[in-house]
Formats: structure tokens, C-alpha cells, sequence
């Protein structure tokens, strides 16, 4: 039987100290280790890889502090697009929805598409209408609103810029700060905000999901890495469960997930050289911004990024979970 293992992420980007006041830290950090908790005891009472990355993209989807779900960011035209993606190593069976606008947890979406139909990505009304016809949660589009990520819009869309998403808070965090305009200009290369988690379960087994709103002020029908098998989610147990958060055109030309699960199975590299790799030396030299985590089967862990900080943690068996958000 193998020590089970669950790591999640919240997204990378532009997370500093100064950014954050002491009260929003500690309810990041609060909010990590729940969800942390609710996917630990999944895998600790025996259940898969699958179930547990599943619980706890749903519960990221469900906190409004990141960009999956509620509090999705908003696109150019003042609306929400929601991707989202989960695979099973054990099969290398995999689904995943692009641009859906009313479903409440889109890793579920992706999970039905997976498991009740003959496909693995659907997009747009299609996928609204498929995850309508599996019985999944519908809600008007504005139940992804919060007021922080319109106020987020607004100040980006004056600068006709899109942003990594916790660039534009950090953006916003400065703005206010200091009374007029931004410290820092936008940097339009800057284009992701996520959530996701990978997991290794009792049978060595291992999974992957990933969900996020996309990018602030994006163009409306842009798709991201996110729901892109192998650029922003992979998962084999002859390999590693790999889940990414960043700039993803970046990340879908490198093909970043898939690109550490082949250094380990053509390469020989181990999941730390591999990760080390990809995030620190292939993402970088196209100025791809962000981090990945991942997990393999052996129990070996890596929650690696090229940014001030990502939203981060990890559980091992039924030890405390730990949480982290910079370097």
C-alpha cells in the first residue's frame, strides 16, 4: 500500500508580502489547508487518485479567493469563461470543457465528460448543454461575480492590458495603495490565473485537475492551457500527475505538462530534474511565467515555480498539511 499524497496550487504570479495584508494571508493560508484537509481524508479513507483531485478542484472552484469558480475573472466583454481538466493516470483516460458560462464546478464538467461521453474536450454551449443533461449544479453567470474581481477588471481594462491573475491583484493591491495610477504598467505578457491539484493514491494510482476563470480581460473565446491535455494537465502512473498555473500560450507551446512526464520516460530524469527543468529553464526562455505541481508514483513530490509566489500545499498520509504562498 502506498502513503498516499494530495498537492494543490491557486495560482502563480506576481504574490508578494507587500501585497497581502496579515488578515488576507491568513485566510489564503486558511482556506489551503481546509481544502487540503477535505481531499486528505478522501485518499486516507481508501479512495482514488481521481475522487481526491475531484474534491479538491470543486472546493477551489468554490472559494472566491481564486480564479476557478466563483470568483472567476472577467473577459473583455464583462463576462465569465471557465475551463477546466482531470485525468487518470492509472488509464490515461482524461476529459475537459473550454468556455463554459454557467456550470458551478467545471471539474465536474470535465470529469462527466470523461466518464458519460465518447470525447475528451467539449467547448462553449456544447459543454453548457452536455453538463445540463448530466445533472450537474447550473447557475445564472452571476454567481461567478465578486466585487474584488470586478474592481480587478476595471482598473485592467483602462489600461487595455490583460494579466496573470495575481499580478492584476497585486496590480490592484498598488493601485489603491498609492491613490492614482498604477506603480507598475500592465505587462500584457502576463496571462494566467488557476487552480489544481494532483494526487497519489493507497493503490498507486495517480490524477490531475485543473480549473481556472482565465485570464482578466481576456478576448471572449480565447482558450488557455488549462483544459489542453498534456499543457496544463497530464497525469500517467508510469510518470507523474502534473498540474500547471501561469502564462498558459506559453505553457501550450512547450506543451509543459506532458514535456516533465517525457523527461522522465525518455530522458530517464528523475520528477525533481524533470520539474527543475521545464519550470526554471524550457518555461523561461519564452519568457513563460508560472509553476507546476506534481506527484509521482512513487510518492516523490514537486511544487516548483519561476514567480514571486504561488498559492500552494501539500498532505502525506494523515500528517498535517502544509501550506505556502512565496519563495
Amino acid at each position: 500500500m502506498n502513503t498516499p499524497v494530495i498537492a494543490i496550487h491557486g495560482g502563480a504570479g506576481t504574490i508578494t508580502r507587500s501585497a497581502l495584508s496579515a488578515a488576507d494571508e491568513a485566510n489564503y493560508h486558511r482556506e489551503l489547508h481546509a481544502i487540503l484537509k477535505s481531499a486528505q481524508a478522501v485518499l486516507t479513507a481508501g479512495g482514488s487518485a481521481l475522487d481526491a483531485v475531484s474534491e479538491a478542484v470543486r472546493l477551489l472552484e468554490d472559494c472566491p479567493l481564486f480564479n476557478a469558480g466563483k470568483g472567476a475573472v472577467y473577459t473583455r466583454a464583462g463576462t465569465h469563461e471557465l475551463d477546466a481538466a482531470i485525468m487518470d493516470g492509472a488509464t490515461l483516460k482524461a476529459g475537459a470543457v473550454a468556455n463554459i458560462t454557467c456550470v458551478r464546478n467545471p471539474v465536474l464538467a470535465a470529469r462527466a465528460v470523461m466518464e458519460k461521453s465518447a470525447h475528451v474536450l467539449l467547448a462553449g454551449c456544447g459543454a453548457d448543454a452536455f453538463a445540463r443533461q448530466q445533472g450537474l449544479a447550473i447557475v445564472d453567470p452571476t454567481y461567478f461575480h465578486t466585487d474584488a474581481r470586478h474592481q480587478q477588471w476595471l482598473r485592467v481594462r483602462e489600461q487595455s492590458g490583460m494579466m496573470l491573475d495575481h499580478d492584476a491583484a497585486a496590480f490592484t493591491f498598488k493601485e489603491s495603495a498609492h491613490g492614482s495610477a498604477p506603480v507598475d504598467p500592465i505587462d500584457p505578457d502576463n496571462k494566467f490565473g488557476t487552480v489544481g491539484a494532483v494526487a497519489l493514491d493507497m493503490h498507486g494510482n495517480v490524477a490531475a485537475a485543473t480549473s481556472t476563470g482565465g485570464i482578466t480581460n481576456k478576448q471572449v473565446g480565447r482558450v488557455g492551457d488549462t483544459p489542453l491535455i498534456g499543457a496544463g494537465c497530464y497525469a500517467a502512473n508510469a510518470t507523474a500527475a502534473i498540474s500547471a498555473t501561469g502564462t498558459g500560450e506559453v505553457f501550450m507551446r512547450t506543451v509543459a505538462a506532458y514535456d516533465v512526464a517525457a523527461r522522465m520516460a525518455y530522458a530517464g530524469a528523475t520528477l525533481q530534474e524533470a520539474m527543475e527543468q521545464v519550470v526554471m529553464q524550457v518555461l523561461p526562455a519564452y519568457e513563460g511565467r508560472g509553476g507546476l505541481i506534481a506527484v509521482d508514483a512513487q510518492g516523490n513530490l514537486e511544487l516548483s515555480f519561476n514567480t514571486e509566489g504561488m498559492y500552494r500545499g501539500y498532505a502525506r498520509g494523515g500528517d498535517t498539511p502544509v501550506t505556502a504562498i512565496y519563495k
